[in-house]
């Protein structure tokens, strides 16, 4: 089994209710198991200021599927919940994405693993410091370090 990291994102129809459906949902994957969840956060949108706020989170898991099949199943949860993608960084019912695989380092015209910006997104760092403060990203950083060049943050725990 692998263990990787999915952050979850929403802020359209009730956007607490929409991660925990995907946690469910992601529980119920084949041959996976739901490991821990951080709490939930409270932030301002990463692209256009003119949409809500969201409400993200970051979960562990163990898996056998493979990177793409992974992805496959995560955007499966998200469309099965409605999902539209109507802008770029643009509001959204849910918002899936694979940060970690392992220690694999993945360059795929529908995948890249790290998470190709994580380093500088406090709604992922935070809460990843949640569930694992000690890891260590596949180039050798350490997660605390990201943490502290992140600096203070306006998330709000929910």
């Amino acid at each position: 089994m692998i263990t990787a990291y999915i952050a979850l994102g929403s802020n359209l129809n009730t956007p607490i209710e929409q991660l925990n459906n995907a946690l469910k949902a992601i529980e119920n994957l084949p041959q996976t198991q739901l490991l821990s969840v951080s709490a939930f956060y409270q932030s301002k949108p990463l692209g256009p200021q003119d949409q809500p706020d969201y409400v993200n989170a970051v979960a562990k898991i163990e898996t056998v599927l493979a990177p793409l099949s992974l992805l496959d199943e995560l955007q499966r949860i998200e469309n099965d919940q409605g999902r539209v993608r109507l802008r770029r960084w643009g509001e959204r019912t849910l918002d899936l994405d694979i940060l970690l695989y392992g220690n694999d380092i993945i360059q795929h015209e529908r995948l890249t693993i790290p998470h190709y910006d994580m380093h500088n997104r406090a709604f992922v760092i935070v809460p990843l410091m949640d569930i694992s403060p000690d890891l260590i990203l596949p180039n050798g950083k350490h997660l605390a370090e990201l943490a502290k060049h992140l600096g203070s943050h306006s998330m709000k725990k929910i």
